[in-house]
């Protein structure tokens, strides 16, 4: 691949570039998915107003054995919770939803495109779930959606298996395959060397690369940026970086590196300043110490989930020791 060509086309901008904003999908993680209306349809407001292509508004899971009400209605995005949202609308953002694989019972729950106001079904799988996500993948594009799928935890996959899977998910619907970086492991010489892997498979059928990075390491624009100058086209960020535990690429900082004229960056600022800063001191997300230390040793953060959570914080010291050690 010519690294050199590719930059220069970052330097000014590409077309094919594509932004989905997963604000209130990735920080509905934080709150249970319990986001207010207002707090939903300001951000699709910004998304609309600032040209911002997808917006990510929610899981579709399965509502078997559910309890109520331990959920917001962003776990689920009913039809008519999205519609009470969108209305009739015309040239906002296209909608997303993220349907994870064998927590969705997609043949009942994802209704055809002609029934929905969703445009993009986004699936997303570990490595030992393919098989079930090509199915899905499938099952959506056959319904009229557009699909892609982000593979999880990459960081815990090796070379010869995520090559076969890599082969696998070139082969199917997708539109796009997302490199993620779910534990916020990823350091920029790693995204490089997964960005040019994927796009091997991706462009060998058509295909592009996306990216969908975590902050653990205050490495998420950062790995961003790594990955549009190699090529990935499918760009994931949140307001104010909103998102599980340390957060997401933040939407105001990448709208401000692309160059495409189309993007509009102030009403991005205004939903950052007006609405989610807010909820910073409610939610606490973004940087932190146990998020830091679960990804500088590739761990799922559910251990630093446990530990902010306490009622009582424990020992930033005794943290780490419990972390190296499982590790």
């Amino acid at each position: 691949m010519n690294i050199e060509n590719t930059a220069a086309d970052w330097l000014s901008y590409r077309p094919e570039i594509r932004v989905l904003d997963c604000t209130i999908r990735d920080g509905g993680l934080m709150n249970n998915h319990h986001f207010e209306d207002r707090v939903v349809k300001a951000v699709y407001a910004a998304c609309t107003a600032s040209k911002i292509d997808y917006m990510e508004i929610g899981y579709r899971a399965s509502r078997k054995d559910i309890q109520m009400g331990e959920h917001g209605c962003w776990k689920y995005c009913l039809e008519e919770d999205i519609r009470r949202i969108v209305g009739d609308s015309i040239g906002g953002p296209k909608l997303s939803i993220m349907a994870d694989a064998g927590k969705c019972d997609y043949r009942e729950d994802i209704p055809p495109k002609k029934d929905s106001v969703v445009d993009l079904v986004r699936v997303a799988c570990y490595i030992h779930q393919i098989p079930a996500a090509l199915d899905m993948l499938k099952d959506a594009t056959n319904k009229g959606y557009e699909t892609t799928v982000n593979l999880m935890a990459v960081t815990t996959v090796g070379d010869r298996e995520l090559n076969d899977g890599l082969a696998m998910l070139a082969q199917s619907e997708a539109q796009a395959i997302y490199v993620v970086d779910s534990f916020g492991a990823l350091y920029c010489e790693q995204v490089r060397r997964l960005v040019a892997k994927y796009l091997m498979y991706a462009r060998a059928e058509g295909k592009e690369v996306g990216i969908h990075a975590h902050n653990n390491l205050q490495l998420a624009y950062a790995n961003t940026i790594e990955a549009i100058i190699l090529g990935a086209n499918y760009l994931d960020a949140t307001m104010a970086g909103l998102g599980r535990g340390a957060g997401n690429c933040p939407m105001e900082l990448l709208l401000g590196l692309l160059r495409n004229p189309k993007y509009n960056l102030v009403p991005v600022l205004k939903c950052v300043e007006e609405t989610i800063e807010p909820l910073r001191k409610q939610l606490g997300w973004g940087f932190d110490l146990p998020y830091m230390i679960t990804g500088l040793f590739n761990q799922h953060p559910r251990a630093a989930i446990k530990f902010n959570a306490a009622t009582e914080r424990g020992d930033i010291a005794d943290f780490y020791e419990a972390v190296t050690e499982a590790h």
